[in-house]
């Protein structure tokens, strides 16, 4: 990639996947004639948290998904209406944008990186990776799924993502895509951005974080497996409303500082302890009166708070797909058991391979740009989640 990078493409594809037609079934993402190729003007962006299962190993976790979430809600925002994929991967995420937001990208992305240094003390990994440069050695095929009438899911595969993710984690390459923007005058707009629950108690036993990938040779048999391994799935832990981490009963809105200061640090970025400590309060206030009015089931500007938690349950992104398949299950330990010795059988047999993680609730970080309308609730288990599979799963990919 040359030094002097120049973005700006002169063909216009926007709305490329604004058009794209919406699957209205999960498991038609194992159909390979359901995706298109990203046009070669887009930026794929991917940023994680480096030292992130250190830092879930001290009790971090909520810290980690806020500062992943945080990548995406600025890129969001600097885009405003224009529809664009994302994949939340809990101490990360993965992005496409078209070319010409790519100066603003690199600005937010660099204001990301000094807000999660300077109040977090962690570091935030990210980079910007033109589609032209993927295309010569991998593609990235795109398609997207209906989860509710306020939030369809990106589906990503082809290799292409995990490909860029590569090119920013290694030590040879990364400096070639990394945001290059003045960070003391970077700016990013977090509007949007909640972390206003608490922890979520599974309704059932436990909540498995569960990350799966296929190794098949051929392009058919990666797409049978994936789509043999999620008929598995709903065939031990039932249909999305059985096995999903939330319900309504399950929300509850947060009061103490220990869950609500990772928000208070985001938008009090430098800011003086008492204007943080305000700021804490006045999320106490919000949640106390967002709590009468969901109770209550209260009318306020034509919108009924009694059915928010309903919106908030069925826009959640509990399953999803980026070059490899994402799940977070309510379930027991007996239908657990029962999927890892599926999927044990075929690792043995070099078909896949995988890495879980096992908490008692789940947690979950908001996008948020419209009460009644669009938003997104990103969705991980506790203590470590996908981070934690993760690492389960490269632990196996070593054998």
């Amino acid at each position: 990639m040359s030094t002097n990078r120049v973005w700006q493409s002169e063909i216009t594809t926007d709305n490329f996947y604004a058009e794209l037609p919406t699957l209205e079934n999960f498991s038609d993402i194992t159909y390979i004639e359901n995706f298109q190729k990203v046009p070669d003007d887009w930026l794929v962006i991917v940023s994680d948290i480096v030292g992130s299962t250190k830092a879930i190993q001290s009790g971090r976790y909520k810290d980690v998904n806020l500062l992943g979430a945080c990548s995406i809600i600025v890129i969001l925002n600097l885009v405003d209406e224009l529809e664009i994929p994302f994949v939340f991967g809990g101490d990360g995420a993965s992005l496409l944008i078209p070319s010409r937001f790519a100066w603003g990208a690199e600005q937010a992305l660099s204001a990301v990186e000094k807000m999660a240094r300077d109040e977090f003390n962690l570091e935030m990994r990210t980079g910007i990776v033109p589609m032209s440069e993927i295309a010569s050695v991998h593609e990235i095929m795109i398609s997207k799924v209906r989860i509710s009438e306020n939030y369809s899911q990106a589906i990503l595969r082809g290799g292409g993502i995990s490909y860029a993710t590569s090119l920013i984690k290694n030590v040879a390459t990364r400096d070639l895509y990394r945001p290059r923007s003045d960070v003391s005058n970077a700016i990013a707009d977090f509007s949007g951005l909640e972390c206003r629950w608490r922890d979520i108690p599974s309704r059932h036993e436990e909540i498995v974080s569960l990350i799966v990938m296929v190794t098949a040779p051929s392009q058919s048999q990666v797409d049978n497996s994936y789509r043999e391994i999620i008929k598995q799935i709903e065939r031990i832990y039932g249909e999305d409303a059985e096995c999903h981490p939330v319900t309504s009963v399950n929300l509850q809105l947060a009061f103490r500082a220990k869950s609500l200061s990772s928000e208070t640090k985001v938008f009090n970025n430098s800011a003086s302890w008492l204007k943080q400590y305000l700021h804490l309060w006045k999320l106490r206030l919000i949640n106390l009166l967002g709590t009468v009015l969901m109770r209550f089931n209260i009318k306020l500007g034509g919108f009924n708070w009694g059915d928010y938690k309903q919106i908030v349950t069925e826009s959640t992104d509990f399953k999803k797909f980026d070059d490899i398949l994402r799940m977070v299950i309510s379930g027991n330990s007996r239908q657990r058991d029962r999927l890892i010795d599926i999927l044990e059988k075929k690792f043995q047999e070099g078909r896949l391979v995988y890495g879980y993680h096992i908490s008692d609730r789940a947690l979950m970080t908001c996008l948020v740009f419209e009460r009644d309308g669009r938003q997104v609730h990103f969705i991980d288990g506790a203590d470590g989640g996908y981070a934690i599979a993760a690492m389960d799963m490269k632990e196996r990919m070593k054998s």
